[in-house]
């Protein structure tokens, strides 16, 4: 090969190649200092929110305390005392409001509170609350409530109003609390605000992400108010790398690509240098004949077999896989669940419907404000797969559970958020009988990240049904009270308040119903019987009106929760002993299953009374499962799901729970209090929540569990069941920690003889949470 030749090769040596390496270096450098950058912005918000966060818990909290302050100097005043003395009401309401600036109206009334009783709903639940609670503290108190129309400050406080008991409400414009925010200064891309239950007062910055800003909150004293502060998600950074490695790295490409533009020249004279010296050749082959030494390798094409293989519908990739649960499918809307996931949600439950050979299937929704949209989702995509939709509009979860029985389409789907915030919302999903759990719900996930959807020729039928009514009169034809029970019902709220009323004044009771209005904000308590604090309002209503016994139901009225005329909570183990002598004594020997969170008393009160007792997991769909495999007639759970197949169906109503109870009661000499005051009962808690990083509670429970299985444990003396989480059973009371499959919290119970054992049981769980927790965690138990 000539000279001429070889000065004419298009060859790429090393340097040449310099500046395109020190490119890609420069841009993987702006790629990680963008989102080290980003992640530098996103820590200094977090840090100001929750300063500003702070601020206004401490903001707030000192104006409701100026106005309770002003309360009292008011009411210390002369006219006021005077007008107090003679019992003149309206000079009394006058003399209140004297000078004090803002004040909207002001009444007076008797510590009976007659006037409001006799009309509770038009006088509002909110404010009646807020006067019970006064009278019960003896000093002035407030709250927000709702009354003229929308939200108001409540202020109200105990008088003597010429030697008769008395309180004075007074009403006070928002402004008074929201004016606070106006010296906040929080991050613009940041959302802060006010709420009280699922209502928000106030707020500031980003509302899209209002949502799910309960992840921040901070009560605002006993007010009932809380501050709720969220930031935006964060893009995941490259390697997951944190902000001082995000830096490092940077600075390091940088540098190199530096090094490698302006270190060129210099490299290429040494090249030059040391071929004069060593009379060597450039010996490097051009791309051609590195072609002709070693062809490039031939590529088949696959287009062929790419279009007949599934491929995800568009905006599959919007699905994320952390709202499949073990129970149901459950998220936070807009920004996991939206109208196109749930449209593809419907599909892949058509598509296993179709697998199944099943076509009917019915839809309800619960009263959030999401529903509509949601369900409308869902059913495009039901038909899109072939399936014939028979829609039942807003009804509790188990009305939607009894339609499918009723209507014989075998499959439901239930669209509810159950007691979770009003920005979740969610599927409950029953094919052919059977409640999806597990593994069946993540397959669902599967399909429609592998395509593999059912697109039937023409979209299924769909129809409106009403069957609320079928639903009452089926109870009502099995279920009548020996003798009419006076019954408060507080739904929270929720759907149930829709049917609850109805459905206990038809088998008998005389019902006084509370916050049985649906409204998806839930703005007068969170819907979960379970926590006693949520009971509160069901309590004093009960007192007031003397009634024999109180029922409370959750977002979608699956669950049941009891208070007693006394006040006393009726915790769901114990009414389980009560449902499960009843059933017994109709069931000799049937199986009777409950969870571990239950009282380790029950297990012996169903063997003395004839059953075989059953402890299982914790979650409404694992409870079903286990009964269809044992045939047990009754199930039940701590969290107030109560399963009868003896006369009903075995899915989980909480209304239907109500009804057999006040039929229970009824059917007894003694009050409603003396029947529950026999069961048996030791010292217990109630469900206990701490709050873990989401994903690790799973496994912060099994490290635990292998610490108790040690032959040196603290547990060695105690009966140890790993059949969800660990519960330690001893001689003289139990504990349980389990990781909770809808959020990531650890769940824990105690019961016991006495608070000795109480304490001593207590203490052997902190121990072994503050081993697999992070330094700090608070456990506040």
């Amino acid at each position: 090969m000539s000279h001429g030749n070889e000065s004419g090769r298009a060859s790429v040596p090393l340097g040449r190649s310099t500046p395109l390496l020190a490119v890609l270096l420069l841009l993987l450098a702006a790629w990680f200092g963008w989102s080290t950058v980003n992640q530098g912005l996103q820590s200094g918000a977090g840090v100001a929110l929750e300063q500003a966060r702070d601020q206004a818990v401490a903001d707030v909290q000192n104006a409701v305390n100026a106005q309770t302050a002003q309360f009292g100097k008011q009411l210390a005043l002369g006219p006021v005392t005077a007008a107090l003395a003679n019992g003149d009401a309206a000079a009394t309401a006058l003399a209140v409001r004297d000078k004090w600036t803002g004040v909207e109206d002001t009444q007076v009334l008797d510590a009976a509170l007659a006037q409001a009783y006799a009309d509770p709903a038009g006088f509002g639940y909110s404010r009646l609350a807020l006067l019970e609670l006064a009278l019960a503290e003896g000093k002035p108190v407030a709250r927000v409530v709702r009354d003229n129309g929308g939200p108001r400050l409540g202020l109200a406080a105990p008088v003597q109003l010429q030697g008769k008991a008395g309180v004075i409400y007074i009403r006070q414009p928002m402004t008074r609390l929201t004016t606070v925010f106006d010296s906040i200064d929080s991050p613009s891309r940041a959302f802060l605000g006010l709420r009280q239950g699922g209502f928000t007062i106030v707020q500031k910055g980003n509302s899209e992400l209002g949502n799910g800003a309960d992840a921040l909150a901070r009560p605002v004293g006993d007010t009932g108010l809380r501050v709720v502060a969220e930031l935006p998600d964060m893009a995941e950074s490259p390697l997951g790398l944190g902000l001082i490695s995000g830096t490092l790295v940077t600075l390091l490409l940088v540098v190199t690509a530096l090094m490698l533009l302006f270190g060129r020249k210099r490299l290429s004279k040494l090249a030059v240098l040391r071929k004069k010296d060593d009379g060597e050749q450039d010996s490097g082959l051009t791309l051609q004949e590195s072609l002709q030494q070693e062809p490039l390798p031939v590529v088949v094409s696959t287009r062929a077999a790419d279009d007949e293989a599934p491929r995800p519908e568009p905006g599959a990739e919007a699905v994320v896989p952390g709202i499949f649960r073990a129970y149901d499918i459950r998220g936070v809307v807009g920004s996991e669940l939206t109208a196109n996931v749930a449209r593809l949600i419907g599909q892949a439950i058509g598509s296993e419907m179709h697998a199944q050979g099943l076509r009917d299937v019915v839809v309800g929704r619960d009263g959030r404000l999401s529903g509509p949209e949601l369900v409308e989702g869902l059913v495009e995509g039901l038909r899109r797969a072939g399936c014939d939709v028979i829609d039942i509009g807003l009804a509790p979860t188990p009305v939607v559970y009894f339609a499918s029985y009723h209507l014989r389409a075998g499959s439901c789907v239930a669209v509810t958020g159950s007691h979770n915030p009003p920005d979740y919302n969610g599927f409950k999903i029953v094919i052919g009988g059977e409640t999806l759990s597990g593994d069946a719900i993540t397959d669902l996930y599967r399909r429609i990240q592998e395509g593999r959807l059912q697109h039937a020729d023409s979209p299924g039928g769909l129809q409106q049904r009403e069957v609320i009514a079928d639903y009452v009169q089926r109870i009502a034809d099995d279920v009548q009270l020996d003798r009419p029970l006076k019954v408060v019902a507080d739904a929270g709220n929720g759907v149930g308040g829709a049917v609850a009323q109805q459905l206990l004044e038809a088998i008998g009771a005389d019902v006084i119903p509370l916050y049985c209005d649906v409204d998806g904000t839930f703005p007068n308590h969170h819907p979960d019987p379970s926590d006693p604090h949520n009971l509160q309002d069901l309590v004093q209503t009960v007192k007031r009106f003397d009634a024999d016994i109180g029922v409370a139901f959750d977002g979608d009225a699956d669950r049941l929760g009891v208070v007693t005329k006394e006040g006393k909570v009726i915790y769901a183990d114990r009414l389980l002993m009560l449902f499960a002598a009843d059933v017994l004594t109709r069931n000799p020997g049937a199986m009777v299953i409950y969870d571990v969170k239950c009282t380790g008393q029950l297990s012996d009160y169903i063997l003395r009374n004839g059953g075989s007792p059953m402890m299982w997991k914790t979650g409404h769909s694992l409870m079903k499962a286990k009964m269809r495999e044992t045939d047990a007639e009754l199930a039940g759970e701590m969290s107030g799901h109560f399963f009868f197949k003896e006369r009903w169906y075995g899915f989980d109503d909480g209304l239907y729970a109500a009804a057999r109870l006040l039929e229970i009661l009824a059917q007894r000499d003694e009050t409603p209090s003396e029947v529950l005051d026999e069961l048996p009962d030791a010292i217990s808690t109630p469900e206990l929540k701490v709050t873990v990083t989401e994903g690790t509670q799973h496994a912060q429970v099994a490290l635990i569990v292998a610490a108790a299985q040690a032959e040196d444990s603290p547990f060695a003396s105690a009966r140890i069941s790993t059949i969800d989480g660990l519960r330690a059973d001893f001689n003289d009371g139990w504990g349980l920690v389990r990781a909770s499959n809808t959020t990531p919290v650890l769940v824990l119970r105690f019961e016991a003889n006495d608070e000795a054992a109480l304490e001593r049981i207590k203490n052997l769980f902190r121990e072994q949470l503050r081993q697999v927790l992070p330094a700090g965690a608070e456990l506040a138990f």
